[in-house]
């Protein structure tokens, strides 16, 4: 104790969600969806519905591609467990243990049950980064220092680089290069949408199916740390168990509504193009023409001199 109160050690916290990057991101994407809401009602007939369409489902694609490099729940686990919860001390806590793993690192969560037991308030939130940026053991290092809770010490020391179980080179490069994926996946999304106001509109959808190819090799590079066996992570009789989370399976889906749209566009454009160019606003109404070209003033004058 100092002066009879415990010492305060400043640490930075991380929603194991969501933190202030992703809500960057979700706010940007928000701001162009409710621009284009307000200029919607200038667009007149059926076009109103397929821009609508075209624009909602790109920005959606947008920012799931964004979004999921800064989220925490690429996996997840969680476990309630009766355990100790400081070291050379035997009283014991009841506790929700969390695991939620990113591409750029974990975040451990312990919260009791209730949240006040043994005179304390147990409720935390720590963030361990594994990126190639930051040093993974200098955080764990920092945990060990300012007392962190025994049972976030012992989930954050399974995935230090000296570790038993070995996984923090699987899983910090799995990471790395799933986020390397998603961005050029971020690029082709981008080029589609260009290529779509050209318009050149088979090759836009030729873009939409490698953007879902990349975002498929992100999900198949980040599924490769299962390719190692995962140390068992024991609270006495309970296991902590890990297994995709949220980001794992809107990746998958948004990859896979990037190859029905393209394969969609791909094949009306060989097998129905005046579909396509209606969908896209594009397609010429020949009734209109006609009519327009039905409309001419002659000078009357004019014709009689001639007759």
């Amino acid at each position: 104790l100092f002066d009879g109160i415990y010492p305060f050690y400043p640490q930075q916290r991380k929603v194991a969600v969501f933190d202030v990057s992703t809500i960057i991101v979700i706010v940007v994407f928000l701001t162009f969806t409710c621009s284009f809401l307000f200029i919607i009602p200038g667009i007149r007939g059926r076009a109103r519905l397929y821009w609508t369409l075209r624009v909602l489902l790109s920005l959606l694609v947008g920012v799931v591609v964004v979004a999921v490099q800064f989220t925490g729940d690429w996996e997840i686990g969680q476990v309630t467990a009766n355990t100790s919860y400081k070291s050379f001390s035997p009283a014991l806590v009841s506790v929700n243990i969390g695991l939620h793993i990113g591409l750029a690192g974990v975040n451990i969560t312990l919260k009791g049950n209730p949240v006040n037991q043994v005179n304390e308030t147990i409720d935390y939130n720590e963030h361990f980064a594994w990126s190639f940026n930051a040093d993974y053991d200098h955080s764990y290092g920092e945990g060990l220092e300012k007392g962190l809770p025994s049972p976030i010490l012992y989930v954050a020391e399974k995935f230090s680089r000296h570790s038993p179980c070995s996984v923090h080179r699987q899983y910090r490069i799995a990471g790395h290069y799933a986020s390397a994926t998603l961005w050029v996946a971020f690029c082709t999304w981008f080029i589609s949408n260009m290529l779509f106001s050209m318009p050149v509109l088979v090759y836009g959808g030729y873009m939409l199916l490698i953007t879902g190819a990349f975002m498929i090799f992100s999900l198949l590079s980040f599924s490769s740390v299962k390719s190692s066996l995962m140390c068992p992570i024991q609270f006495g009789t309970a296991t902590l168990h890990v297994g995709y989370g949220g980001s794992f399976w809107l990746t998958l889906a948004t990859g896979l509504l990037c190859f029905v749209l393209g394969t969609t566009v791909v094949s009306l454009h060989y097998f129905n193009l005046d579909l396509l160019k209606t969908f896209f606003d594009l397609r010429e109404d020949k009734a209109d023409e006609c009519q327009e070209m039905a409309e001419v003033y002659v000078n009357s004058q004019f014709g009689n001199k001639e007759l």
